[in-house]
């Protein structure tokens, strides 16, 4: 698995793959410049005059809903069919979900359009796609883990929409509905910032755009935010939370193999 990881990153290095963002307005700044830090080459197109041909020319395409409205749930749905038209690979963030019907209708509207190869949220949001009901607070999860087992849900959820399933938190766990990798890297301080959860979204999609088993590169983004994360606050604990922000993308660009092996934390089993 750590081979599988470094290689993963390598390629995308190597690649610099051409992710297309129909993001949100709160952290696109911080999506875009993940994805340049790893490797990638971020483009934010949610025009809908121009999203077919971003998206047929792209490496793969993020659709994060947290700022969804009329005009880019259509942009969404045109790149997201665009991209399962070319075999490009689709990751989505439903941000949020579960807060509003608006939201809600939004998402599984996506969800019935859009064949998604990675899904990635947070408790709450992916047990509303699962189950079409839970508690929210905000755009954080408020779910009841002991209402929930976490990783029997996320296991289902793959299943049903057969694709990979990310579920960021605490503990990051990832199914693609037969394998489970539990991901114990990362820090409870990149909670008190805002963008977290989308960069991991958008390192899902550069790691997707240059690496054909979209398991292993959801897995390798999910560790390398992790490993960022610890690093970073190491680094910066004593100056607050603006250089601890910086210090993500600076670990994030820093990352290399050497690093992988020696600071990854996980297990894998099989379901």
């Amino acid at each position: 698995m750590i081979q599988q990881m470094q290689f993963a990153l390598k390629q995308v290095q190597q690649k610099r793959p051409l992710v297309h963002h129909l993001t949100n307005y709160v952290t696109v700044n911080d999506c875009a410049n993940i994805t340049l830090a790893i490797g990638g080459s971020p483009v934010m197109a949610d025009a809908i005059e121009e999203v077919k041909d971003m998206a047929s020319m792209a490496s793969s395409v993020v659709l994060n809903m947290g700022t969804i409205n009329k005009r880019t749930l259509a942009s969404m749905i045109t790149a997201g069919k665009t991209a399962n038209q070319k075999g490009i690979p689709v990751v989505f963030d439903p941000v949020g979900v579960g807060a509003t019907r608006y939201r809600n209708e939004s998402a599984l509207e996506i969800l019935s359009k859009v064949t998604c190869d990675v899904i990635r949220g947070n408790a709450s949001e992916l047990c509303f796609l699962l189950e079409r009901k839970s508690e929210t607070n905000g755009v954080d999860a408020a779910i009841n883990a002991q209402d929930y087992d976490i990783q029997t849900m996320v296991v289902n959820l793959a299943n049903t929409f057969h694709c990979v399933v990310a579920c960021t938190g605490a503990i990051d766990i990832i199914s693609d509905g037969k394998k489970v990798i539990k991901i114990y890297n990362g820090h409870k301080q990149m909670s008190a910032i805002t963008g977290t959860g989308c960069m991991c979204t958008s390192l899902i999609g550069a790691y997707c755009g240059a690496n054909d088993d979209t398991f292993i590169a959801t897995c390798s983004a999910l560790i390398s935010m992790g490993i960022a994360g610890e690093l970073a606050y190491e680094k910066t604990k004593q100056q607050g939370l603006g250089h601890f922000h910086m210090g993500i993308l600076d670990e994030i660009g820093k990352l290399d193999a050497q690093t992988i092996a020696q600071e990854a934390k996980y297990d894998e089993t099989e379901y």
